[in-house]
């Protein structure tokens, strides 16, 4: 399964293929992009349940906020308990929708047909973040990484912060002689899944193990539920380095710049959002269903590689009219312009490109009630 990344200044999607291209004139006048519907849903009334990504934790608290401001008869809940978790919560019909780092494989997908009818599930894009590696040594607050030496640190290859394969990158930085404790998630993480995929990707000489949600038992070492979870390992352990959502990363702690190309590229939503230049649709799934596939070894001058897109995961059909009615002003509510902006200042994201917003408010609006 491969998810990744996208590109904030602009994009065009084909009806068949999608490719996200920089265009400059889909955003010409500096505006968030976002869908361009308005959520509706005077008197509304009860509650919406979702479960799943730690990453969209910040955002979707922005999210319940600013829409229960707007909707004082609805209660939006959301637990960051990791996006299988999440998966896992919306396949055994215990929550309305799932947040994900990772869209639904095939085995998923089958399963979503005995809880969400025979129209199954959808994969529908809602947040685009870069995956900060974060670091704590005493002293340095800098530091370059290429793919190869990422991997070896994460394999615990690469013990010691002043190996050659560091310090040839970081030359004038003063590197202790301090041990490196790699911290990766203990729990079913789409971040651990789009981390392990660029590493797959981009380094495959020295990482044979496909992405996979699940950190790679062989590997395993100091580890921590979460993104809040790793960070705060960090952050308390002298010669540590983890991979989280960029927006779970505060000042005390530093973040490498990544490779690319002949430059090393500091972690930034732009830089992020300039990491991929094509994404396509994955082939064969339903037409709502808006799973991509980006780009995890660009070369692109200025753009970060190590990137994720979160999906939220809907049912295509529910058996309550009132549940359908909430949940298509609150999606619409997150693909609006003032959605993404308020993700974007509660979690540093950045904002769907407008032809993608548009794509995935119209796979909100496919839902249904069942009949």
């Amino acid at each position: 399964m491969k998810a990744s990344r996208l590109r904030t200044a602009a994009a065009m999607l084909a009806a068949a293929v999608v490719t996200l291209t920089g265009c400059g004139s889909d955003n010409p006048t500096g505006e968030t992009p976002g869908a361009d519907r308005v959520y509706e849903g005077d008197g509304l009334t009860g509650t919406l349940t979702g479960v799943g990504s730690s990453a969209q934790a910040a955002a979707m608290n922005a999210w319940k906020t600013g829409f229960m401001s707007k909707f004082p008869g609805v209660t939006v809940q959301y637990s960051p308990d990791g996006s299988g978790a999440g998966r896992g919560a919306l396949l055994a019909g215990a929550a309305d929708f799932a947040g994900s780092d990772a869209y639904l494989d095939e085995d998923e997908l089958k399963l979503a047909e005995q809880v969400c009818g025979p129209d199954g599930a959808i994969d529908i894009p809602v947040y685009i973040s870069p995956i900060s590696l974060a670091f704590n040594i005493p002293g340095v607050d800098n530091l370059k990484l290429d793919a190869e030496t990422i991997a070896l640190i994460f394999r615990n290859e690469i013990n010691n912060w002043q190996h050659e394969a560091i310090a040839s990158q970081n030359p004038g930085v003063d590197l202790p002689d301090l041990k490196i404790t790699a911290v990766n998630r203990s729990d079913d993480s789409g971040t651990t899944e789009n981390f392990t995929d660029y590493l797959s990707s981009a380094a495959s000489e020295v990482w044979p193990e496909d992405a996979s949600g699940t950190w790679p038992g062989a590997l395993q070492g100091e580890n921590a539920k979460g993104n809040s979870g790793v960070v705060k390992v960090v952050a308390n352990t002298r010669g540590s380095i983890t991979y989280a959502d960029d927006s779970a990363v505060d000042d005390t702690i530093s973040t490498v710049s990544v490779k690319v190309g002949d430059e090393y590229v500091p972690v930034t939503p732009e830089a992020a959002s300039n990491a991929v230049e094509e994404a396509t649709r994955v082939e064969g799934r339903a037409e709502h269903d808006i799973a991509l596939e980006l780009d995890r070894s660009t070369n692109e001058s200025g753009g970060y590689p190590i990137v994720l897109v979160s999906y939220h995961i809907l049912c295509a059909e529910y058996d309550s009219e009132k549940t359908v009615e909430i949940l298509k002003a609150f999606e619409t509510y997150v693909l609006s312009k003032e959605g993404q902006q308020e993700a974007a200042d509660a979690a540093s994201s950045a904002p769907l490109p407008r032809d993608l917003a548009k794509l995935a408010q119209d796979a909100v609006e496919s839902v249904e009630v069942a009949q």
